[in-house]
């Protein structure tokens, strides 16, 4: 069977056009492969934090007493419990007594049925 030239071209074309669709699926697969999606989103977390610490930065220098406020109230709450005791034995020492530690309650032993 003898193509004419309308069949030979529309071929052509259709060949061209499969091409196109391959190279561009070919793209999607690379775009899309773990190791890349990993690297954009890798890189992505790296930019937001660095545009997070640079706004940090720039809030300290515009108020740098709130900021040193902020600080000593986060870490007053973290070491509540130390600076609790060193109170109280701050306290008792001024008063002349040595603070007593509460003693913990006797376990009772529990009797078995037998």
């Amino acid at each position: 069977m003898i193509d004419t030239p309308e069949i030979a071209a529309a071929r052509t074309e259709a060949e061209r056009r499969r091409a196109r669709l391959m190279a561009t699926a070919h793209v999607l697969q690379a775009r899309l492969s773990p190791g890349t999606l990993a690297k954009d989103a890798w890189q992505g977390a790296k930019e937001k934090g660095a545009d997070l610490a640079e706004d940090a930065v720039d809030a300290v220098r515009a108020r740098p007493y709130a900021a040193t406020g902020v600080v000593a109230a986060i870490t007053m709450f973290l070491a509540r419990e130390p600076l609790i005791d060193l109170a109280g034995k701050l306290v008792g020492a001024a008063k002349g007594k040595p603070r007593k530690r509460p003693k913990a309650p006797k376990k009772q032993k529990m009797e078995t049925a037998e």
